[in-house]
């Protein structure tokens, strides 16, 4: 088994190589860093919200019983029909239910937009750092201050053009397959509301139809 103290001497090595890296990329890599906490925060603040949201606990044969049964409800499903409960006329179904919807998505839809501002801006910010050592490499070329000096400086920009790039990207290629598997949980959390509202609707079409039907002729 491996120990901590086995593993020391490679973690201290990772990290010596990976800072040198990290200050070769220059002034872009700052950016590209707050750019990929924010993402990565905002996705894993959303993931987890969207864990707690599971409504897959309950089957539907048994919350479609809670629509009638509200002493038998408990959890998310429940507190959701106990918001919708009480209401005779269809206008209000619908509008409670979009209230819910309003109070339950809106919020990942809006956290979402910010993964997704994140993940076009890091690619670009690599970008701009991919300019800016392209130019710090020009420059060395331009002043011509020996060949050794001229050499290390060319190398340093050439480098800084490289890593940024290579960091914006590999910031935005996991950052979008991690927006896309958030936006696959919220459209599913969202079919079930839409599904919520299907059972509830009809519950409620019965029962003012059966009030009609049986409903003295004057």
């Amino acid at each position: 088994m491996i120990t901590l103290s086995q593993l020391q001497p490679q973690l201290q090595t990772f990290w010596t190589d990976a800072t040198q890296i990290w200050l070769a990329g220059g002034w872009a890599m700052i950016a590209i860093a707050v750019v990929a906490m924010v993402l990565f925060a905002v996705g894993m603040h959303i993931y987890l919200r969207l864990k707690t949201r599971n409504v897959g606990y309950v089957k539907e044969s048994t919350w479609r019983t809670w629509i009638d049964k509200p002493d038998e409800r408990y959890g998310l499903i429940g507190e959701h029909l106990d918001f919708v409960s009480g209401i005779t006329t269809l206008e209000g179904m619908t509008q409670a239910f979009d209230e819910l919807r309003t109070k339950e998505i809106t919020p990942y839809k809006r956290d979402l937009r910010v993964m997704r501002i994140c993940v076009s801006a890091a690619p670009l910010l690599g970008l701009l750092g991919t300019v800016t050592g392209m130019l710090n490499t020009f420059g060395a070329l331009a002043s011509g201050s020996g060949a050794d000096a001229t050499i290390d400086l060319v190398a340093g920009g050439i480098s800084e053009a490289l890593i940024t790039t290579e960091t914006g990207l590999v910031i935005a290629i996991p950052g979008l397959f991690f927006q896309y598997h958030l936006s696959h949980m919220i459209e599913r959390y969202q079919a079930f509301l839409a599904h919520m509202e299907t059972a509830c609707m009809q519950r409620l079409y019965r029962k003012l139809s059966s009030k009609t039907e049986t409903r003295p002729a004057a």
